[in-house]
């Protein structure tokens, strides 16, 4: 199983980040060993300014390869939430010195992921809204609708690199309002007003 993940999918999101707008997906991996299920998260150490980054999740439920975009909604049936942790100090050094930065989005517990799922036949993207909260403040409020590039399309793209298989994620990029966590903070997620997820920081 891996993860894949989805860059500046929100055009909002990377003006925040001072990035360009991409005119094809963008997307990176991390390995199985960063899902976070419920429970606790530990700060790490080798971090001072870690982010959250609250996404739609999308789980491919089928083998494919060089998959056609008219196809791409075969091979899908299920969403859910998570958060893509990000040591942003450590991602720009890397940055800066032109350096890969998976250190920076692969870590242990970096892919938090919720337990629960819903069917996208119960989920219409058009309207569906989620929101990520910290100490119960609103932080973040993503509509898929604003997505650059439509599942079906990062599906299709990322499928003529490598082969989906049964089990992959697809974290479907951020919104903005993006910032960093704290020890002690309170963070959750909710799809359509449904909590999805919620976690300490230890």
């Amino acid at each position: 199983m891996k993860i894949i993940c989805i860059g500046r999918n929100y055009a909002d999101h990377a003006k925040e980040m001072k990035s360009a707008v991409p005119t094809e997906p963008l997307y990176f991996l991390k390995p199985d060993t960063a899902i976070l299920r419920e429970g606790d998260f530990y700060y790490p150490n080798f971090t001072k300014d870690l982010h959250f980054e609250c996404e739609l999740v999308v789980k491919i439920d089928r083998v494919g390869k060089h998959i056609e975009q008219a196809f791409a909604h075969k091979y899908y049936s299920e969403f859910s939430l998570g958060i893509d942790f990000t040591a942003r100090d450590i991602q720009e050094h890397c940055k800066a010195n032109g350096l890969p930065w998976e250190k920076a989005k692969g870590f242990d517990s970096s892919a938090v992921l919720s337990n629960k799922w819903i069917n996208k036949n119960d989920v219409d993207l058009s309207t569906a809204e989620f929101t990520f909260y910290q100490n119960d403040v609103l932080k973040q409020t993503g509509h898929p609708r604003d997505f650059i590039f439509s599942i079906d399309e990062i599906i299709s793209y990322v499928s003529q690199f490598m082969t989906l298989k049964t089990g992959d994620l697809i974290y479907t990029g951020t919104p903005a309002g993006v910032g960093p966590i704290q020890i002690g903070d309170q963070l959750r997620g909710e799809l359509n007003g449904e909590p999805f997820f919620a976690l300490s920081v230890k």
